[in-house]
C-alpha cells in the first residue's frame, strides 16, 4: 500500500466490487466484528484463568495480584492521595509518583465516585473496557488495510502475546492502546479533529503517548507536503495542534512543579533510572545475560524486543501506512535505546500492535492453505501466553 493511499475518506471504504463491475455496501463493520472480539474476550478470560489458578495453588488472591501490583499501587495512590508521594533510596535513586502520568488516576477516581467498586476494581474494570476499545480500534485498522480475517488474525495475536496479560491487570498500556487505535484509525481516513483529540488523550495515559502525537504530526505533514500549492483544510491543522497537547501539558506541568520547566519530568524519570542513552544500557544488559545469565524474565524481554525489531523491518518491507510506521517505530525507539527496568521493554511494546500486521497475514495464509498448522500455532502461542503470564504475575516477583 503506498503512502499516498493512506489517508482517502472513510466513504472511500465503504463498498466493494460485486461481480458485475457494479459496487455493493459492505457489511457494516460491527456486524463482522464479534468473531474477532469474542476470541480476544476468551483469550484473555483463559489468561485470567490461569493466573487465577496458579495464584491459589500458591496461597495468592488473583484479583489483588491483577489489581494492586507494581504500578497499580501508584496509580491507586494518586487517585486517592493526589500527587507528592516519593521515595528516596539513595541520592541519585528517588521514585516519585511524578513519573506517573494522570488519566488512569483520574478514571479510577471518578470510577470509584460513580461506583460501588474499590479502587483496584475499578482499575480493572477500566483496564478491561480499554483493552475491548482497543481491540476494537485494532480490528478497524486491520479491516481498514486488508480485510476482515487479517483483521480478526491482528486482534488476536495482539490478545496472545506473552506479556499480554498486563491488558487484564489495573495497568495503563490497554487504556493507551485504546486512544492510540482510534487516533491512527482516525487518521487513516482523514479525520483530523478525532485523531488529534484522541492523540491527546493517548498522551495523558502513558510517558509514550506522545507516539501516537508523532504518527499524527507525521501524517499531517505528509498530507500538507502532498496537497502543496492546493488549500489545506483547517481541521487538519486543528487536529495537529491538538494531537501533542496531553503530553506536553503534563510534562511542562512537572517540570514547573520540579523548578525545571523543561526538564523536571527528564529529571523524575532520571532518578527512576529511566533515560534515552541509545540502547547502549540495553546493550550491556544484553552482555551481562549473553555471558552469565539471570532470571527467566530477562531473556524472554531480550527475545521479545528483538523479534519486535525484526516485525518492524517486515512492516517497513510491507510499504505500511506512514502513521503507523512512526507510531511503532517510536514506541520501538523508545523501548529499545532506553535504559532501566529491561523486564518492562515487552510491556511498553504492547501497545505496538503495528508491529504484528505482518504476523496477521501470514496466519491468515497458513490458515487458508493448511487450516491444522494455523490451529496448532494458535494454540502454541496461547499455551505460552497463559503460562507465562501466570508465571510473571504470580511467581516471577519482579516488576512488570
Amino acid at each position: 500500500m503506498t503512502q499516498a493511499s493512506t489517508l482517502t475518506p472513510a466513504a472511500a471504504t465503504e463498498t466493494e466490487p460485486a461481480t458485475g463491475g457494479r459496487a455493493r455496501p459492505r457489511p457494516p463493520l460491527a456486524a463482522t466484528l464479534g468473531t474477532a472480539l469474542g476470541l480476544f474476550a476468551a483469550a484473555r478470560l483463559l489468561g485470567i484463568g490461569a493466573v487465577a489458578v496458579a495464584a491459589w495453588s500458591t496461597g495468592g488472591h488473583p484479583v489483588a495480584l491483577l489489581g494492586r501490583s507494581w504500578d497499580s499501587v501508584w496509580y491507586l495512590r494518586i487517585a486517592f492521595d493526589g500527587y507528592g508521594r516519593s521515595f528516596h533510596f539513595h541520592p541519585t535513586v528517588v521514585h516519585s509518583d511524578l513519573a506517573f502520568f494522570p488519566l488512569y488516576p483520574g478514571l479510577i477516581r471518578a470510577v470509584t465516585g460513580l461506583t460501588p467498586l474499590s479502587g483496584a476494581g475499578a482499575g480493572l474494570v477500566i483496564s478491561w473496557t480499554a483493552a475491548a476499545a482497543a481491540a476494537c480500534g485494532i480490528y478497524a485498522i486491520g479491516a481498514r488495510l486488508h480485510d476482515r480475517a487479517v483483521a480478526t488474525a491482528l486482534v488476536l495475536l495482539w490478545g496472545l502475546l506473552p506479556h499480554s496479560v498486563v491488558l487484564s491487570m489495573a495497568y495503563t498500556e490497554p487504556v493507551l492502546t485504546a486512544f492510540a487505535a482510534w487516533s491512527l484509525y482516525a487518521v487513516l481516513n482523514g479525520r483530523w479533529l478525532w485523531a488529534g483529540s484522541l492523540a491527546a488523550c493517548a498522551g495523558l495515559a502513558r510517558p509514550n503517548g506522545f507516539a501516537v502525537a508523532a504518527a499524527v504530526l507525521a501524517a499531517a505533514a505528509h498530507e500538507v507536503w502532498r496537497r502543496r500549492g492546493r488549500e489545506v483544510p483547517h481541521r487538519l491543522w486543528t487536529g495537529a495542534a491538538l494531537a501533542p497537547l496531553g503530553w506536553s501539558a503534563y510534562v511542562l506541568w512537572v517540570g514547573r512543579r520540579k523548578g525545571d520547566l523543561l526538564g523536571g519530568y527528564f529529571e523524575v524519570q532520571r532518578l527512576w533510572g529511566s533515560r534515552f542513552d541509545f540502547g547502549l544500557g540495553a546493550l550491556r544488559f544484553v552482555k551481562h545475560l549473553l555471558l552469565r545469565g539471570d532470571l527467566l524474565v530477562f531473556p524472554v524481554a531480550m527475545v521479545i524486543v528483538a523479534v519486535c525489531l525484526l516485525l518492524f523491518g517486515l512492516l517497513l518491507a510491507d510499504r505500511a501506512p506512514l502513521p503507523l510506521l512512526v507510531y511503532a517505530g517510536v514506541l520501538l525507539l523508545v523501548a529499545a535505546g532506553g535504559s532501566g527496568f529491561f523486564q518492562s521493554k515487552p510491556r511498553f511494546l504492547l501497545p505496538a500492535f503495528p508491529l504484528l500486521l505482518p504476523a496477521a497475514l501470514a496466519l491468515v495464509r497458513t490458515a487458508r492453505a493448511r487450516p491444522w498448522h494455523a490451529t496448532l500455532l494458535v494454540g502454541a502461542l496461547a499455551g505460552l501466553s497463559f503460562a507465562y503470564g501466570a508465571y510473571l504475575v504470580v511467581i516471577a516477583h519482579k516488576p512488570l
